[in-house]
């Protein structure tokens, strides 16, 4: 549906279209009783020839009349139309406040394994963006025993998904927001806050980007996997080490492997496992240095690598990569961090 700013736009063209129209009929119909065509004015000083042909009369009424005018203006609001419908239908205001707090229903629960769902919330208006910076997050507050209880998710939809954004929620038993995201019934809601962080991807950030992801801490990666892969103009090349427990903890397994078959010269995905089936081709136990080595690109100051996961792997990645000779992370990371923890 057109804004308010718009249809004032398209009533004022139209407006000024009729007045034009009707002062230009008026102005003619005086010229003629004068004598005067504006064909002639618009020829004068250049030397008359009769006509080939006589224009037929039933004709020259016509185009001297009233539908004539009626036709260009139909034309006219056509164009008009055709205008707006391309360049005037732009996205609406993003959704997201960074200074307040705003409440989002369920709208659907996509269950991914046992403990883990995509929670989709709906937003006010079928056509709503969501308005978060890619590699950027939200905090999702709830009161929970009567404290309010705060933590920070990444969205895994972006702002090309309109109406809606996706939260991806692994439940754990002793986890207060993650479980009560878990209970929530379809219409129930949460609230909201963002964006938040220091990380904003582009297509120019760097030259190759090394992802080390443990658990659910592949959400971020994965928000900047699709927007780097789906746009045709860029060309960072992507390497992610991903760390889980048993195979059925890998999210989203599906995509990440159908995404590296797509795009195989720019993504590249190795699994690790604590517990691996039979057969596996992946790496075993934890991430070590040596998979960092052979799966991520080199130091170099136009490369970064990305982090996300539990505490104490976050500590021993740090120590791998000192070793291997990146520039040591900050506490709080920034985006001009060769090395950025999220």
């Amino acid at each position: 549906m057109p804004n308010r700013n718009q249809v004032a736009f398209i009533a004022s063209f139209a407006g000024t279209l009729l007045l034009l129209v009707a002062l230009t009929e008026f102005v003619k119909r005086k010229l003629h009783a004068a004598g005067y065509y504006v064909s002639d004015l618009i020829l004068i000083g250049l030397e008359k020839k009769p006509r080939a042909e006589p224009i037929d009369p039933e004709m020259a009424d016509f185009l001297n009349g009233p539908y004539a005018q009626l036709i260009a203006l139909a034309l006219a609001l056509a164009t008009s139309a055709l205008v707006y419908l391309k360049f005037g239908r732009g996205k609406r205001k993003p959704v997201l406040d960074p200074q307040t707090w705003k409440e989002f229903p369920l709208k659907q629960k996509i269950v991914i394994s046992p403990n883990t769902a995509i929670y989709r919330f709906a937003l006010p208006h079928p056509e709503d963006v969501l308005g978060l910076p890619i590699g950027q997050h939200v905090s999702v507050q709830a009161e929970i025993n009567g404290k309010d209880i705060m933590r920070s998710y990444t969205p895994t939809s972006s702002d090309d998904d309109l109406g809606h954004f996706d939260l991806l929620v692994k439940a754990y038993e002793k986890g207060n927001i993650s479980r009560y995201i878990s209970l929530l019934k379809i219409g129930d809601k949460v609230r909201i806050k963002g964006p938040k962080g220091h990380f904003r991807y582009t297509p120019t950030l760097a030259r190759e980007i090394g992802m080390i992801a443990g658990g659910t801490g592949i959400t971020p990666m994965l928000q900047i996997i699709r927007a780097a892969l789906k746009n045709p103009l860029d060309r960072t090349k992507l390497s992610l080490i991903y760390a889980n427990v048993n195979p059925e903890d890998i999210l989203l397994k599906k995509e990440l492997d159908e995404l590296a078959s797509k795009h195989s010269h720019r993504f590249r995905v190795y699994y690790v496992l604590n517990n691996p089936p039979p057969n596996w081709n992946g790496g075993v136990g934890f991430v070590t240095k040596e998979h960092i080595e052979n799966h991520l690109p080199p130091t170099d100051k136009d490369i970064k690598v990305l982090m996300c996961g539990p505490p104490p792997m976050i500590t021993a990645m740090k120590k791998y990569l000192d070793e291997l000779k990146y520039p040591a992370p900050r506490t709080i990371s920034k985006l001009e961090d060769q090395v950025f923890c999220f």
